[in-house]
């Protein structure tokens, strides 16, 4: 199934839902959904047989500050067994940046959006965990936004590579077998 037959059944899956589709440079199927159509949409790219986005492989965010809509929410899918990947993007304003979860649909949304969450503060309403992941509990902001302040001066270091002999190394492999034995 090319690109276009896949928007054309997308439109045919799922009327109610604004999909429209988006340059790509890898050639990779790429549509713009609305916003309030994900949950449907999900089910239906999920469950119908000539879809089967059965494999979430990513969701992701992008912060396009200071254009707005700002955030852009993107998922990747496979679908297994009939061979398509689709990429599905979602547009977001920055006053307004929650959509509605899928781990429902796809259970491994569930680390994926708390770590958009997390990152980019996009709220996944329905979310059966949402907390922190990444940074601690009692961090304010987040750190992957275009306008987070990064203010950390830190001198930079490097390291040398171990140097070892050749007699320290059978050494170092023989203490190793006898812990193991």
């Amino acid at each position: 199934m090319d690109s276009s037959a896949l928007i054309d059944t997308l439109h045919q899956a799922i009327p109610a839902a604004q999909v429209e589709p988006a340059s790509s440079i890898d050639l990779q199927t790429t549509v713009y959904l609305s916003r309030d159509a994900i949950g449907a949409a999900a089910r239906v790219l999920r469950d119908r047989a000539d879809l089967a986005f059965t494999f979430l492989a990513e969701l992701t965010a992008v912060d396009f500050w200071p254009r707005e809509p700002r955030y852009e929410v993107v998922y990747v899918l496979v679908s297994i067994t009939n061979r398509l990947r689709l990429r599905l993007k979602l547009r977001l304003h920055a006053a307004d940046a929650h959509v509605t979860t899928v781990s429902d649909v796809w259970p491994a949304a569930n680390w994926l959006e708390r770590e958009v969450w997390d990152l980019f503060g996009i709220v996944f309403d329905g979310h059966p965990d949402p907390r922190r992941l990444l940074m601690p509990d009692d961090w304010e902001g987040y750190p992957l936004r275009k306008d987070y302040p990064v203010q950390i001066h830190k001198t930079p270091g490097y390291a040398e590579p171990l140097q070892v002999t050749e007699a320290e190394f059978r050494e170092s492999l023989q203490r190793d077998r006898l812990i193991r034995n």
